[in-house]
């Protein structure tokens, strides 16, 4: 296995609700979200409760240091996506995000970052939050998705990406910003990076048939293919299924991509093999989250510090 990769952080946070629930409120822009009409509340977050419960004992498994955190409050339904309101990055560097959704601005938790400064190394925090009294929005890896070895953020145009965020972003953390347009099936604007696009160290997961100008989708291969990765297109049904929703990490036993069972089941076995050349491809069952309209990779913020 190859050695290890700045691409792969070897350890996450996540926050596991008590009462879950999709979001009322951010159900206007994400077509990945279904209301549970139907569902009985207290179920539905049990149900919750238990995957992120097993997700983070599987990936401990793995050799991936995991934080979690409980969210026992009602206020703050999409609590589970902590990667939207925070990053971190090599050096010590961590960043806080200005949200879209009044009610998403709730998940911010000051604990949180006492336990990054406590258990790691931090230098400083650039927290972009005051934006939000402009109207300029920026959710952290869900807005943007960071290509680590080659410094670049990959952008969707969205009301949850403002460039003028976007701009004092990579100005800040010294990443060229590359913005595109993407749309679903039905003509319907993506509302975040990291549904269409997983950039692992070997590879890159992507729905190129989503990104709308022709040139800038060949333009955007050619930087995967420049960098030595394999470009594994993704195709409508696939990303609809949350197969672009997953992230690579770093074990014990080498690089893992972490990957919900849905979006495994969609993948084919070409592109199964493809990333098996370098990673331990590693499902999780998170069926009642991706109600919400995320999945795996918007459960794990990433932790890209050095350990005290």
């Amino acid at each position: 296995m190859d050695r290890r990769s700045v691409q792969a952080p070897s350890a996450v946070v996540m926050i596991r609700p008590h009462h879950f629930a999709p979001n009322p409120e951010t159900a206007a822009d994400n077509a990945f979200q279904c209301q549970a009409k139907d569902a009985d509340p207290i179920d539905l977050a049990q149900s919750a409760f238990s995957e992120v419960s097993r997700a983070a004992d599987v990936l401990q498994a793995h050799g991936v240091r995991t934080h979690l955190f409980e969210d026992e409050t009602r206020e703050t339904p999409d609590s589970v996506f902590p990667n939207n309101w925070f990053s971190t990055h090599p050096g010590g560097h961590v960043a806080m995000y200005p949200m879209f959704a009044a009610s998403r601005r709730k998940e911010r938790r000051a604990d949180v970052i006492e336990m990054l400064k406590s258990a790691y190394r931090v230098q400083d925090i650039i927290d972009y939050s005051g934006l939000e009294s402009d109207g300029l929005f920026l959710e952290g890896t869900g807005a943007i998705v960071l290509d680590h070895i080659d410094r670049v953020a990959y952008a969707v145009k969205s009301n949850r990406t403002d460039p003028v965020a976007l701009e004092r972003f990579c100005t800040h953390f010294n990443y060229e910003p590359m913005v595109f347009e993407a749309h679903d099936a039905n003509g319907v604007a993506i509302y975040h990076t990291n549904v269409l696009m997983c950039i692992a160290t070997n590879f890159a997961l992507i729905g190129m048939d989503m990104i709308a100008d022709g040139p800038r989708r060949l333009e955007i291969k050619e930087r995967f293919e420049n960098s030595g990765r394999d470009v594994i297109a993704l195709d409508n049904r696939q990303i609809a299924d949350f197969a672009g929703n997953a992230i690579e990490l770093q074990g014990t036993e080498g690089r893992v991509l972490a990957i919900s069972s849905r979006a495994l089941d969609a993948l084919d076995d070409g592109q199964v093999k493809a990333i098996e050349r370098s990673n331990v491809i590693v499902p999780l069952e998170v069926p009642t989250i991706e109600m919400a309209g995320g999945s795996v990779r918007c459960m794990l913020a990433g932790i890209h510090l050095t350990s005290r």
